[in-house]
């Protein structure tokens, strides 16, 4: 099979001619599969159309059986031409029977063409069909080939749009139908709980012309609406709530790279210059980005592909008039935003008083948009696989965010408990916020200081609503996460200063930049690790990658100027280590006073201890410090030797054994006996049963998500402190795999609430 013979052009001119020519719908497509077989000199051409959304029915071919036309289909997934629907994505096979996908179906005559070729037909991000080439020999399709095919590919996508060959909404008999009450199963994004009515996020871009008359006006419409959009761009970075440096901005001066992008003009102008509109052309390069992207095994690339389907959706509809996704709509007060994917200006964009939840087909836990999602409080679950397709405007949907399922219309019984789930969560909430005010103090005097932790600019709101101490942990690496370069110390300086104002005069403890591992960021190269946990991460970067921190550390100090700095080094492994950092703590103070610029009044410097070899060399370290935080998360898994984000070891160990929490207490004790300040930071003290246990042993200061304050200091209130380490004293020489039922029960029986 030779290329194409007459160039793309001509061939789209062809095109042209049949699909504005005379005859039906099913007339014109049967002259592009003979013109398609000609041109490209294949034995057959084939076209197929999904029918009800399940089933892909053979609907014109040069080369099979004609008599198998409307009599031969194949199930999304079904053999190969399933296969193409099902990945949406081309698929070339120099031998298509011996793929362990391939189906015969003898009424089609199919069983001498060895080589295929299938591309997905998509319109408006769906797949609704696939066009398929075939010959007799062996042999692999060009890139070339691969590309016209693709291009023709989108051409014949019109018919369905018009409804002409059939209604793209019917549904014949034998396709699947919808159950009663369909259960999505995906992966929280952002947890809580929320009921309300599904809003598709961006309403149907369909282009309806394909071949260009003019590739001069098309080229002058493109430079138009990329004009417009970087324009619009601009207005979002311009607004009021997002003027402030912090994680927001810093994502959409990514997302306005991406838009400025001249790779990205190129590849649009090249696709015009074949033939197409602008906005078929936008649509192409849309569909290969993420054809390409899908296949990169860089995780960080991958995370993109958001943003990029945000622009493309966004220039496609300022090329079409049709500006506005449902966020300027009249939404309804309970919204529950459906997508695809969404980039993270695209979330913004919404009101976010009647944003309720999300429900995302694609995207992760890490994504832009998920910490966005983490930072304004909207429960958000993601690679709910199906949702899109099912769900329907308007209709009843329920977003469990602690447990990452969807339901859509559910049943009066599963609205019921929910509603009373929501209910009783919003009791409970209106008598933690009655406690804001109140100490902390156990029923027999005994005060326990509680902290949040933070590491986005809305998380310092926490302080003021849950009358908090302080911010006992604020992670710093968020902004260096969503940055495609380093932040200049400007921008630090600017972001550290914003989160000292919102703290006012309540102290925040900075923890340095914890990268490497589960936590990338751009301007590291990625290191292949097999147990990246407990690789290249943190302070081991730190101390390799010494301008990191002493950058950081001068944007601390500026920001801090005439108030006292806390700051504290993570995955410290030994003293050696630490005081290698403190060196360099050292050297940057005096520096600042060599400059005379004004420095912090005080700067104290403390260590994460999540390490287990540090708790073996405490009476060395303990000298050096000003103060100890417990990472609790890192601390238990390294303890275990068990992985936590491995979902076989999740509930095999607890931290509430007896030999976890005899750790603890030896820390304690350790850190009282040097009179050194210590605190736990994770999971572990943000949950009340287990923060109960953990004042057991010792601990007077707690660090905890900002939602746990309240109900750790119910916890406290209730709970007499004498009786508590009577019992804990008594269990700790058990041996119990775990203690934890042993503190529901002590709590029950002594009336503490957890």
């Amino acid at each position: 099979m030779k290329s194409l013979s007459s160039g793309p052009r001509l061939l789209l001119k062809h095109l042209h001619d049949i699909m504005a020519g005379k005859g039906d719908a099913e007339a014109r497509l049967n002259g592009v599969v003979h013109l398609i077989a000609n041109n490209m000199v294949a034995e057959v051409c084939s076209v197929y159309f999904l029918r009800g959304g399940e089933v892909l029915e053979l609907f014109a071919t040069q080369g099979l059986k004609a008599s198998a036309v409307h009599k031969t289909r194949l199930r999304v997934g079904e053999g190969l031409v399933g296969q193409v629907a099902a990945q949406a994505s081309p698929l070339n096979l120099a031998d298509a029977q011996s793929h362990p996908k391939y189906v015969y179906r003898p009424e089609t005559g199919e069983e001498i063409y060895h080589s295929f070729l299938g591309v997905p037909i998509i319109r408006a991000g769906r797949v609704v069909g696939v066009l398929v080439v075939q010959n007799e020999t062996l042999r692999n399709y060009t890139d070339e080939e691969i590309e016209a095919l693709q291009t023709v590919a989108m051409v014949v996508a019109e018919l369905v749009g018009n409804g002409e060959l059939f209604d793209p909404l019917e549904s014949p008999e034998g396709t699947l139908e919808r159950a009663a009450t369909p259960r999505f199963e995906g992966t929280t994004f952002a947890e809580g709980l929320a009921i309300g009515l599904a809003v598709l996020h961006e309403p149907r871009v369909f282009v309806e012309h394909h071949l260009a008359d003019n590739i001069g006006v098309e080229l002058e419409r493109l430079t138009t609406a990329l004009q417009d959009l970087r324009q619009q761009i601009d207005q979002m970075m311009a607004a009021d709530d997002l003027r402030h440096q912090g994680e927001h901005r810093e994502i959409l001066t990514v997302y306005k790279m991406f838009a400025e992008d001249k790779g990205w003009r190129e590849k649009i102008s090249d696709a015009i210059a074949t033939g197409l509109t602008a906005e078929a052309a936008v649509e192409k390069v849309q569909w290969e980005n993420r054809t390409r992207m899908l296949k990169t095994a860089d995780p960080y690339l991958r995370e993109r592909l958001s943003d990029l389907d945000d622009l493309s959706n966004r220039l496609l509809r300022h090329l079409t008039g049709r500006l506005q996704t449902a966020a300027s709509a009249n939404l309804p007060e309970n919204t529950i935003l459906v997508a695809r994917s969404m980039g993270p200006a695209e979330l913004l964009d919404y009101d976010r008083t009647k944003l309720k939840g999300v429900i995302l087909q694609d995207g992760s836990p890490v994504a832009h948009v998920a910490i966005i999602a983490r930072a304004l409080g909207i429960p958000m679950i993601g690679k709910v696989e199906g949702a899109l397709q099912s769900a329907e405007d308007g209709e009843k949907v329920i977003v469990d965010g602690d447990e990452g399922i969807v339901y859509l219309s559910p049943p009066p019984e599963v609205l019921f408990t929910y509603h009373e789930s929501i209910g009783a969560r919003a009791e409970q909430l209106a008598k933690y916020q009655a406690l804001r005010d109140q100490p902390a103090v156990t029923k027999d005097g005994v005060e326990i200081d509680l902290f949040i932790n933070a590491g986005l600019s809305i998380d310092m709101e926490g302080l003021d609503q849950t009358g908090a101490k302080g911010v006992g942990l604020f992670r710093t690496e968020f902004q260096f996460m969503v940055s495609s370069t380093l932040p200049k110390i400007e921008e630090q300086v600017a972001f550290y200063k914003s989160v000292l104002a919102a703290a006012g005069d309540k102290p925040v403890v900075f923890r340095t930049l914890d990268v490497g591992g589960d936590k990338q960021v751009a301007f590291l190269q990625e290191e292949d690790e097999p147990n990246p946990a407990m690789g290249w991460r943190a302070i081991r970067i730190a101390l390799d990658r010494p301008a990191l921190l002493r950058y950081q550390l001068r944007a601390l100090y500026q920001a801090s100027a005439g108030r006292e700095l806390q700051v504290m080094f993570p995955m410290i492994s030994d003293v050696a280590e630490f005081k290698a950092v403190r060196e360099i703590v050292y050297k940057e103070k005096a520096r600042l006073e060599g400059l005379g610029k004004e420095a912090p009044t005080d700067i104290k410097v403390g260590t994460m201890l999540e390490v287990p070899a540090l708790i073996w060399q405490l009476d060395s370290l303990l000298p050096l410090v000003d103060f100890v935080s417990i990472g609790s998360n890192d601390l238990m898994q390294f303890f275990f030797a068990c992985d936590r984000e491995n979902p076989k070891l999740v509930d095999r160990y607890d931290p509430l054994s007896p030999s976890a929490l005899s750790m603890l207490k030896f820390i304690v004790d350790k850190c009282d006996a040097h009179h050194t300040p210590v605190t736990l930071c994770g999971e572990l003290g943000s949950k009340a049963v287990a923060a109960m246990a953990v004042i057991g042993v010792g601990m007077r200061r707690l660090s905890v998500t900002p939602a746990s304050v309240g109900p750790v200091k119910m916890m406290i209130r209730s709970l007499n402190l004498n009786e508590l380490q009577q019992f804990v004293n008594q269990s700790l020489s058990r041996t119990d795999k775990s203690l934890r039922g042993s503190f529901v029960a002590f709590a029950h029986d002594h009336g503490v609430k957890i």
